[in-house]
């Protein structure tokens, strides 16, 4: 909880970096991983639906429990006979005339017992904490794709970075190769298999721009900016791998109870023992009372209702066919059903929580690997472009340990995204985002 609290008020101070800047530079935003979640916290389109979910819930249980408190109602009426009348037998003076009549009725009524009732009450708020839980499901999902565009589009960044400075220094190999052929140190073709290489080197970089724009437009979308929004990182690789905190990921036990998927399984299951209540609640009888006035505004010449009536109304179940029955046992078989997807959710869960951890450790392994291959890869080819430079080595040896050192920089960021990623799916399990 304490964690949690910590990273509140980091997103805290970094919205408030970001609203700053925002008023002084709006045609572009610096964005770090802290201030881009945090935006999306506050304006994704799913994220607002989630939490109107939540509204709407709670007006539902206001509407349930209003069910059962007091309800006041009036009527007026107004009754025309068109002068009709009615005889009293063959007697002088005994033929009565309806007259117009008009009454305002006040009526009141209250829920004294229902069992349907209180099972309703006990769903509603049920129902509430389901909305709830959903909530907090989709806020954590919100920020794990936030989190993977930005690692994303870092990782699509670095490798056009990559692949840009090989650009510049094979053009200036190339140049300094032109004035090797021509004075005879090295031979045209030489030259050729360099201008060939270039030209792939260029084809690759427009490509890697390509993919970091696709990137750049997955996190606009999952941050809610328009796709002409400029953005510009300010976090890099070697910042989010010196701030990851992988020890926590690696070794923090992983508590079930407390997993958003595993509680919205759990609510969900009892949301359906709720209902066999509410079924059952069928078998029992409803008592309301009520009182009702009536004003007569226009009064027939004989009249016999009273201005005031308080009465009871008991309604008892009695006999339906085995309907009720059948709904009891449908409820019961539903529950059935939903403890046993809690109970296959719940070995789901604990089946992933060691597949991640093994994909942690595999990944911060990996990472290890690749970086000690890229650091070799980098000395294999100073020390053949240092010979190529005397003349030592032909381009193809060149081209060759070029080749080698963009495939290490390529396993290299992969690793890096690799381990980013394990880390975070482990930190969304264990609800450390």
């Amino acid at each position: 909880m304490q964690q949690k609290t910590i990273k509140k008020t980091i997103l805290l101070f970094s919205a408030l970096f970001f609203t700053v800047f925002q008023a002084n530079a709006q045609a572009e935003m610096l964005l770090s991983l802290d201030s881009a979640r945090h935006y999306a916290l506050e304006h994704n389109k799913n994220l607002r639906n989630a939490e109107l979910g939540i509204d709407e819930a709670g007006l539902m249980l206001r509407e349930t429990i209003a069910q059962g408190l007091p309800q006041i109602s009036a009527t007026v009426d107004y009754n025309n006979f068109f002068g009709s009348t009615a005889s009293l037998g063959d007697f002088p003076g005994m033929t009565i005339e309806f007259n117009p009549t008009s009454n305002l009725s006040l009526a009141f009524s209250q829920l004294i017992f229902s069992g349907s009732y209180i099972v309703g009450i006990q769903s509603a708020k049920l129902y509430e904490e389901i909305t709830r839980t959903s909530f907090e499901q989709t806020e954590r999902e919100i920020l794990t794709q936030v989190t993977q565009a930005y690692y994303l589009s870092l990782i699509s960044q670095e490798a056009r970075n990559i692949v840009a400075g090989n650009v510049e220094n094979l053009r200036d190999l190339l140049e300094k190769t032109r004035a090797m052929v021509d004075v005879g140190m090295a031979e045209e073709v030489d030259y050729d298999q360099l201008t060939v290489q270039l030209g792939m080197l260029n084809d690759a970089l427009r490509a890697a721009e390509r993919q970091h724009e696709l990137a750049l437009n997955m996190l606009r979308l999952q941050m809610g900016l328009t796709v002409d929004a400029e953005i510009e990182l300010t976090d890099s690789l070697d910042f989010l791998l010196e701030t990851a905190d992988l020890g926590t990921s690696v070794t923090k036990s992983f508590d079930l109870s407390s997993n958003p998927n595993f509680r919205l399984m759990t609510l969900q299951t009892e949301m359906a023992e709720k209902q066999i209540n509410m079924e059952r609640a069928a078998y029992l009888p409803t008592l309301s009372g009520f009182y009702n006035y009536t004003e007569k505004l226009l009064k027939a010449e004989f009249d016999l209702q009273p201005n005031h009536v308080i009465g009871l109304n008991l309604s008892i179940p009695i006999f339906s066919s085995g309907m009720r029955q059948a709904r009891v046992r449908q409820a019961r078989v539903n529950y059935e059903i939903a403890k046993n997807q809690q109970e296959l959710v719940s070995e789901q869960l604990l089946i992933q929580e060691k597949q991640l951890r093994f994909n942690l450790n595999n990944a911060i392994e990996q990472h290890e690997s690749q970086r000690t291959n890229l650091q070799v890869a980098r000395r294999v080819y100073d020390n053949i472009n240092n010979k190529y430079r005397q003349g030592m080595l032909s381009s193809l040896d060149l081209t060759t340990a070029n080749n080698n050192l963009l495939q290490a920089e390529n396993s290299y960021i992969s690793a890096v995204l690799q381990l980013l990623e394990a880390q975070l799916e482990m930190d969304k399990l264990l609800d450390l985002l």
